[in-house]
C-alpha cells in the first residue's frame, strides 16, 4: 500500500469517526421523556456482562422490544464512556453515559472492544482507542432487564 492509499485509508476513517459522534452528539443530547431508570444487562463474545442505566422512555421501550423480540434490526448497545464505575455495575470501572446509550444493527470497527479490553484499557479510551469516548460493541446482546 502506498503512502497516498494510507492517507486515503486514514482519512476515510476519521471522517467516519466523526460522523459517528455528530450523529451521536445530535440524537443523544437529551432524553425525549425523562422516566424512571430501568435497567439491562448485555454480554458479549467474552461472555463478560454490563449493566446500563436508561432514563429515556423510548430507549426503555426499546430495549424491552430487543428482550422480547419485537425489535430486530438495531439490537446492539452502544454510548459513550464515562470513567468511573456505578453502583449498579460495581465489577467494571465504567459505565455507559445513559443520555448516550442507544441501539445500532452496524457500526466502524473503530468503537468495537470486548467488556474486559475495555476494562484493561480503559487509560486509552477517548484517544485513537475509542475516540470521543464512544464504545459500540459489535457483539454485545441484552439478555435481561433487571428488574
Amino acid at each position: 500500500m502506498n503512502l497516498f492509499q494510507k492517507l486515503t485509508s486514514l482519512t476515510r476513517r476519521v471522517v467516519i469517526v466523526f460522523a459517528l459522534v455528530g450523529m451521536l452528539g445530535i440524537s443523544f443530547s437529551a432524553p425525549a421523556y425523562a422516566a424512571a431508570p430501568a435497567r439491562f444487562v448485555f454480554e458479549d463474545l467474552s461472555r463478560s456482562q454490563f449493566v446500563i442505566e436508561l432514563t429515556d422512555e423510548s430507549k426503555i421501550q426499546q430495549a424491552r422490544n430487543i428482550l422480547n423480540g419485537t425489535e430486530t434490526n438495531d439490537t446492539h448497545v452502544m454510548g459513550r464512556i464515562i470513567k468511573t464505575s456505578a453502583p449498579y455495575n460495581p465489577k467494571w470501572s465504567y459505565q455507559l453515559d445513559p443520555a448516550s446509550i442507544g441501539f445500532f444493527g452496524y457500526a466502524i470497527e473503530v468503537c468495537d472492544a470486548s467488556i474486559p479490553y475495555v476494562e484493561d484499557h480503559l487509560d486509552e479510551a477517548g484517544g485513537a482507542f475509542l475516540p470521543g469516548g464512544f464504545w459500540c460493541p459489535w457483539s454485545s446482546r441484552l439478555v435481561t432487564e433487571i428488574k
